[in-house]
């Protein structure tokens, strides 16, 4: 293997190794369930994170109780070039989660609320 050919996979593996984390906390809605087909989307590219895994939330069409302690997401890494994105849950039906405009910052763990 060469040097280059070694840059390049310690490189994908980085990539691949990156998480965005999403801490949610949630209003008196009496129970809530994510969806797979939520993604952080980056502003200007509209590159998809999606989502990787959830705790204290189960994914539809299971619901979860709200207990109120809020429930976490885990995402793919977000591109290094991303300053802004949005938290989108694209569901057939209205109601879904969404929290736009959020600024990129460099722990890459955030805190939202719905």
């Amino acid at each position: 293997m060469t040097e280059t050919e070694e840059v390049t996979e310690v490189k994908t593996l980085q990539s691949e190794e990156r998480q965005t984390i999403v801490h949610c906390s949630v209003g008196s809605d009496y129970a809530f369930r994510v969806w797979p087909s939520t993604f952080l989307i980056e502003r200007g590219t509209g590159k998809r994170a999606a989502l990787i895994t959830a705790f204290n939330i189960t994914f539809a069409p299971q619901w979860t109780l709200n207990d109120g302690k809020g429930f976490t997401l885990i995402f793919e890494g977000l591109s290094k070039e991303c300053a802004l994105f949005d938290l989108k849950e694209i569901i057939p039906q209205e109601g879904g989660f969404e929290v736009t405009g959020i600024k990129r910052n460099n722990s890459d763990v955030y805190h939202v609320k719905f």
